[in-house]
């Protein structure tokens, strides 16, 4: 049966916010609502296969600078954006607005907020975002990812709740395809990807550290990495005169599937890939995104860390004479790669999804939602 009304989400146009947007849309699908998706101009990589009806661009921007002309280029954007949001709502009457973080999350719920729309944020990191600090005065509901959340003002501690990050169908298929550990004389498989900043630090650093493992070890490698187009060439070249297997792309749309081969990932620590690597179970190396505002992704592989799924090394601490030391002590490490590995494993919430689908889908009927304690350090 499809609800007469249609649940609109909001979301940057980034994979870290869409993924999540995804994992709901496909819940709300399987029961029976019409989705429909409010984004950026960012998000042609990743909504080719959105699971909505509709996918609608709204005006955003990101403050990015404090002079007079740059605070008013933004809000001046931002205005034509929640005009336009405004607009769109309308037309649709959604029975509710979910938002995922990013500035193109403002206007739509905004507007819901101002159409008495009901209105859901959900919070992928250990930090609450900028954008969902502010939206958190306004949002009927807030769902979180981790208890605690840091910057979560106590005024909207009560409409918190815990449900986790949504993990797409795609990752949770490789749910349970068990974990193959490396063995004495087979192939060694290393996944390397990290979006585009990522990428570019992880093509300076990993030829130089895995040219530097002995021959024996450095023959077995597979490498399957995530580069930008103007590396691509030029990473292959060089991983070909090491006598390494690669393959190297700018996009994988099977990460999951890569991810569940892998015998160890290497990668940023975004919300997103942190959730997908705990659903399916596999040990990794995480390098937060230095300089990020608010340090989420420090916060992130720090979570992942101390619950013995992976490991973190600041960007400024990896050499590649570290990376080379850490990587032959984990690929001759099979034990130590398991247990990694089965504690990420545990650490997922796979029905996070189901919960947050649960708190839209009350909240959307005119239900009664019941919250946990989402208590957090302001």
């Amino acid at each position: 049966m499809t609800r007469e009304r249609p649940i609109l989400l909001a979301a940057g146009g980034t994979g870290g916010h869409l993924f999540p947007a995804t994992a709901l849309a496909q819940e709300l699908g399987r029961r029976g609502y019409v989705v429909e998706l409010a984004t950026d101009d960012r998000a042609g990589k990743y909504d080719a296969d959105f699971p909505a009806r509709a996918i609608h661009r709204v005006p955003s921007a990101t403050i990015a600078g404090r002079s007079p002309w740059d605070l008013a280029r933004t809000f001046t954007t931002l205005g034509i954006g929640f005009l336009r949001a405004l607009s769109l709502l309308m037309v649709l009457r959604p029975a509710a607005v979910v938002g995922f973080g990013g500035y193109p999350t403002l206007p739509p719920i905004i507007a819901a907020r101002a159409l008495r729309i009901p209105t859901v944020i959900q919070e992928q990191n250990a930090v609450m975002g900028r954008a969902n600090r502010l939206l958190s005065r306004y949002a009927d509901r807030i769902a979180l990812s981790f208890m605690p959340t840091k910057h979560l003002d106590p005024e909207a501690q009560p409409r918190a709740t815990l449900t986790g990050i949504p993990v797409r169908d795609a990752v949770l298929a490789y749910r349970n395809v068990a974990y193959a550990p490396p063995d004495p004389v087979g192939r060694l498989l290393l996944l390397v990807f990290g979006g585009s900043q990522g990428a570019q630090f992880f093509s300076e650093i990993m030829p130089t550290a895995l040219m530097t493992l002995p021959s024996p070890l450095r023959w077995r490698l597979t490498v399957v990495q995530q580069a930008r187009e103007e590396d691509v060439e030029r990473l292959t070249r060089t991983y070909k005169e090491a006598e390494i297997v690669a393959h190297i792309a700018p996009f994988f749309r099977d990460l999951p599937e890569r991810m569940a081969t892998a015998q160890l990932v290497i990668s940023r620590s975004g919300a997103s890939t942190v959730a997908e690597l705990m659903a399916i179970g596999r040990p990794c190396i995480l390098v937060p995104l230095p300089h990020a505002l608010d340090n989420d992704q420090l916060e992130n592989a720090t979570r992942l860390q101390e619950g013995g799924g992976g490991w973190c090394i600041r960007q400024n601490e990896l050499t590649p004479e570290r990376l080379a030391t850490e990587l032959q002590r984990l690929l001759t490490s099979p034990d130590v790669l398991s247990a990694a590995a089965s504690k990420a494993k545990a650490m997922a919430t796979p029905d996070a999804v189901a919960k947050l689908a649960d708190l839209v889908e009350e909240l959307a009927r005119g239900k009664k939602v019941g919250v946990e304690d989402a208590s957090a350090p302001a």
